[in-house]
């Protein structure tokens, strides 16, 4: 009977450990959201959706460029630098024209994603190396260019931080629209396949002929891209460049966002609808530690909490 008993409780963990991974974001949220309705005031306002949602939207557009990288079983630790070094740029050619600032910011990002890129798939450095490295070199790049805050007063970059489009910010509509771009790219082409199959066994898809050098870089391209517009985005939302403290601690962010989605370090797996639950669940978090006065440290705990909590979900399920 006891053996009979284990037999049957270890598929009932597994499903429980699954459900955990692939649905405990969508709870988590729901969770929140109730605990805030019911206990938070003023939390059931269209004003006070709307800020949540403006500032999800920079971890959610870094998040998904982490997710491409974690899907490959590597990270990107430089998104929070390419942010500060977006905003530098931003403000030094912001006399050119806001959509050449923005431009030129966005194509900083992109050679930080070459330089990441090239070093993982040509050189042979592990994404954590290397990415901590550009890490590093960015943000001090980013000082060097720009070593103090500077108030961004622009027509162009004020209406895209504080705008919108029937009621909706433009800032969320962009992370709308980038989080549906990289779930096509994920599902529907064959980079997101490419992908999964180099996350799953790099050796495999070399042997199989895929272009896992070429899609590693265009990977860290697009991560390091997609942090430097959510860089501009919360520039132009905050209306200054501050290269010290932009993008402090966002990889941290955005790795929560998507481990605790579903897409495991392993690799092999991403899921941007998960990812997307991610963020909100962290801005949720964050918001509810800070309406009921605990300090900002204890985000951070949490957060990590969190992340250990999805992790162990994914390797008891990958151990049974």
């Amino acid at each position: 009977m006891t053996e009979l008993a284990l037999a049957r409780g270890a598929p009932d963990r597994d499903r429980v450990l699954r459900l955990l991974q692939d649905y405990g974001v969508y709870g988590g949220v729901a969770v929140l959201l109730l605990f805030n309705f019911v206990f938070t005031p003023h939390f059931v306002s269209a004003e006070n959706f709307r800020t949540q949602a403006v500032q999800v939207a920079p971890v959610l557009i870094v998040a998904l460029g982490m997710a491409l990288a974690i899907g490959t079983e590597g990270v990107d630790l430089s998104v929070g630098s390419v942010m500060a070094l977006s905003t530098s740029l931003l403000s030094l050619y912001l006399g050119y024209g806001p959509w050449l600032a923005a431009l030129t910011a966005v194509v900083g990002g992109i050679v930080v994603g070459v330089a990441n890129g090239a070093l993982i798939a040509f050189v042979g450095v592990q994404p954590i190396v290397a990415t901590l490295a550009l890490m590093v070199a960015g943000r001090g790049l980013a000082l060097v260019l720009l070593p103090q805050l500077k108030d961004v007063r622009d027509p162009g970059m004020a209406a895209l931080g504080s705008g919108d489009l029937l009621g909706v910010p433009y800032l969320v509509l962009i992370a709308a629209a980038l989080a549906l771009l990289m779930a096509f790219v994920v599902r529907r082409t064959t980079l997101g396949r490419q992908v999964l199959a180099i996350g799953d066994s790099r050796a495999a898809a070399r042997l199989a002929g895929l272009p896992v050098r070429r899609v590693l870089v265009v990977v860290y391209v697009c991560s390091g891209a997609l942090a430097a517009i959510a860089g501009v985005l919360a520039t132009a939302r905050l209306t200054a460049s501050d290269p010290t403290s932009l993008g402090t601690l966002m990889e941290l962010s955005a790795i929560t966002a998507v481990v605790v989605g579903g897409t495991p370090l392993s690799g092999g797996r991403v899921r941007i609808g998960g990812t997307v639950a991610g963020a909100v669940l962290i801005q949720l978090l964050t918001t509810t530690l800070i309406k009921h006065d605990l300090p900002p440290s204890w985000t951070q705990i949490a957060q990590a909490a969190v992340i250990v909590l999805a992790v162990y979900a994914a390797r008891e399920r990958g151990r049974r």
